[in-house]
Parts: C-alpha cells; sequence; structure tokens
C-alpha cells in the first residue's frame, strides 16, 4: 500500500465532505481529486498534506492548508502543524495568529542579516524554471537560505517571524493560497515576482517577504 498516497487522499475525502456538507454548493480546488464543482463566488483551496515527500520519508515537516475565498478575494485561512501542534489561522482584516495569539512578521531591514527559504519544483531535473540561480544568489547575500519542503509552512513561518522572507515559482493555488493570507495579515508584503497581487494563477510566482527587505529581494530577484 502507498501509505502517503492512502493519507493524502484519506485527508483530502474528509475534508472534502465536511466542507460540502457545510457549506453545500461551494466549489473547491483540491490537490488529489482537483475538487468539487461549484458556485465560484465561494472556492475553497485544500491541500490535504503539504509536505508529502517529507511525510514518506518519516521528516516531521508536513501540513494541512486550507483556504476559502469569496467573490476572487482571499476570506480566510488554516494552515495546521500535527506534529508539533501549531495551528495558523487568519482572517481579511483581522490579523493573523497562531493558536490564537497574534503574529507579526519580523523587524528586519538588512538583507544581509535575514534569514530566508525557499522550495524547489518537483520537476527540477527537466524544469528551465529550477529557482537555482536566485538560491545561489540569495545564498551568499544573506545570514542563510532554508528548505523545508513545506510552502504552506514557509508562509507560516514568514508570518510568524522565523523566517524575514520567502520565494517561490511554479506552485499550484493550494500550496499557498492559505499561507499568502496568513502572512498578508502578519504584515508581510505577498505579490508575484512582477510585484503583482495575483500569486496564484500561472505562471505562478510568489514573494513573501517582511516589509523591510521586500524591494532588496525583488531586485534580486530581477537580476540577470
Amino acid at each position: 500500500m502507498d501509505l502517503v498516497t492512502e493519507v493524502d487522499r484519506q485527508s483530502e475525502a474528509y475534508l472534502l465532505g465536511e466542507i460540502q456538507r457545510r457549506f453545500p454548493g461551494h466549489r473547491v480546488h483540491a490537490e488529489e481529486t482537483g475538487g468539487l464543482e461549484g458556485d465560484d463566488d465561494h472556492l475553497w483551496y485544500v491541500d490535504p498534506l503539504d509536505g508529502t515527500v517529507n511525510y514518506a520519508h518519516r521528516i516531521p515537516i508536513f501540513c494541512v492548508s486550507i483556504a476559502y475565498a469569496r467573490r476572487g478575494e482571499m476570506q480566510l485561512a488554516v494552515v495546521y502543524d500535527p506534529m508539533r501542534e501549531e495551528m495558523f489561522t487568519a482572517e481579511r482584516g483581522g490579523g493573523a495568529r497562531l493558536n490564537g495569539r497574534p503574529i507579526h512578521v519580523s523587524e528586519a531591514r538588512e538583507l544581509g542579516k535575514s534569514l530566508l527559504v525557499t522550495g524547489f519544483p518537483y520537476n527540477i531535473w527537466t524544469s528551465s524554471v529550477d529557482n537555482l540561480d536566485n538560491f545561489a544568489r540569495f545564498s551568499k547575500r544573506t545570514q542563510g537560505v532554508r528548505r523545508l519542503g513545506s510552502a504552506a509552512l514557509d508562509l507560516a513561518y514568514v508570518a510568524a517571524g522565523r523566517f524575514d522572507g520567502f520565494w517561490e515559482l511554479s506552485l499550484k493555488p493550494w500550496d499557498v493560497a492559505a499561507g499568502g493570507l496568513i502572512a498578508e495579515e502578519a504584515g508581510a508584503r505577498v505579490t508575484n515576482l512582477d510585484g503583482g497581487a495575483d500569486y496564484l494563477s500561472p505562471p505562478q510566482s510568489i514573494l513573501a517577504a517582511t516589509p523591510g527587505i521586500y524591494e532588496q529581494m525583488m531586485k534580486v530577484l530581477h537580476e540577470r
């Protein structure tokens, strides 16, 4: 039995069932099954196990990520880390919280003193958008760049001030929908790599950083 696939599917089946039961008619985008058809004005983004490779290798860095958008604007977000019992939440205009307590991004202002986090695409061996050039540049200009293997937790950790900035390319909407809102509500600037507000649509890219280093990160990302 493929335990990871089974856990992914069981988690997603449960979450989709609960959404359908509590909010009939809502549409759902989900990683494993594609989701549920419904009203586009009420749209959920569900990643039942973000960090599947970590889970498969018994590395305790993974989470469940859920977000809700109304008429195209993200309203609610939850990222839950079961290994640490950490629940990151956000409501549009209501701030971000960790286990019910308010959180905020760091006060970092110098890129050279910042700790960043990123990730790489699953098809890195064939993709021309592999993020390795950005990783190399930031590695030489910061305190370090980490790779956790879960974009949702990367964004939640930026929100909590554990990391100062996060960027990545070629993700799926359910990877970043919840974490993006949590980071925004914690005070981060969250955009695509062109500076636009849409970090869900293809060609997907995302930059989330404390305001003090956002422009510095964007400048590095546009170096060639």
